[in-house]
């Protein structure tokens, strides 16, 4: 019995653990490809991880930024323009504060007004 309760705990511990590992290593994945603004790799981390952006915008801060304004900040227009078309207009529309880019800014708005 307590060997039963030992290993399931171990186990558990086990698996949490590396539910947090994998998301880190997501998030700095999705910050490196945003930084370097690589939207072909970007698109293919995603796909190959069965991730989608609206699912992830959330969760993701790079150097304490969204990845929207982390893209405006290192002037990343391909992958900040992709991942504008991808989230809801109502979430684009909320971000449009943060935006420096003025590429950006355009393709928000452009996003917002349809």
């Amino acid at each position: 019995m307590k060997n039963i309760l030992i290993l399931s705990t171990f186990l558990f511990i086990a698996t949490t653990y590396s539910e947090k590992a994998q998301a880190q290593n997501v998030a700095k994945s999705l910050c490196e490809y945003v930084s370097a603004d690589d939207k072909s790799r970007l698109r293919s981390y995603l796909k190959s991880h069965k991730l989608k952006i609206r699912n992830v915008f959330d969760g993701v801060q790079c150097n304490g930024q969204n990845l929207v304004a982390f893209a405006s900040t290192n002037n990343a227009i391909k992958t900040g323009t992709l991942m504008l078309g991808k989230l809801p207009k109502a979430t684009v529309e909320d971000l449009l504060a943060t935006i420096t880019s003025p590429e950006l800014t355009a393709a928000a708005k452009q996003r917002i007004n349809g």
